[in-house]
């Protein structure tokens, strides 16, 4: 008898433990926003573009006109020269490279990002329409949104 309690007791700690055990990661491409620390209010979630994204599965997706997409975006205030930086909500690869430009009509402007993937936004106000390029090990995913600078 008292064996088999030994063997009970050892099977109910071996079963606890694989729920320790079993992770469940995600693989997918990661959503992105521009984050303010100081105020929420103004963080912009960006919208998918394009995906060329290899990990567990592939993920693909191609969208032809991305102006026409981040004009089409809610658009978010944020204030002249106002520093944000880019979120994850996922991060299981590792970047290698990431720019971001603000559109205002046909003008490409590209801004600075820091490693700590901090950057400002330019002092002239007006509507623009974002665009993030991400590069990683597992592909390159490609963001649009639509802010306006007061």
């Amino acid at each position: 008898m008292n064996g088999y309690l030994k063997l009970f007791i050892g099977l109910l700690f071996a079963f606890s433990l694989t729920g320790c055990l079993g992770e469940d990661y995600d693989f997918t491409p990661p959503s992105v926003t521009l984050s303010n620390p100081t105020n929420s209010e103004s963080d912009i979630k960006l919208k998918v573009a394009n995906i060329d994204w290899k990990s567990d599965k592939e993920y693909k997706k191609e969208t032809k006109d991305i102006l026409s997409l981040a004009s089409k975006q809610k658009q978010v205030s944020v204030n002249s020269g106002q520093q944000d930086y880019i979120d994850f909500d996922s991060q299981d690869f590792k970047v290698e490279e990431i720019s971001i430009w603000l559109w205002k009509q046909d003008e490409k402007v590209k801004l600075e990002v820091d490693k700590n993937l901090k950057f400002n936004f330019p002092k002239e106000k007006g509507e623009y329409l974002i665009e993030v390029d991400l590069l990683t090990d597992n592909g390159s995913a490609e963001y649009v949104g639509n802010v306006v600078i007061k």
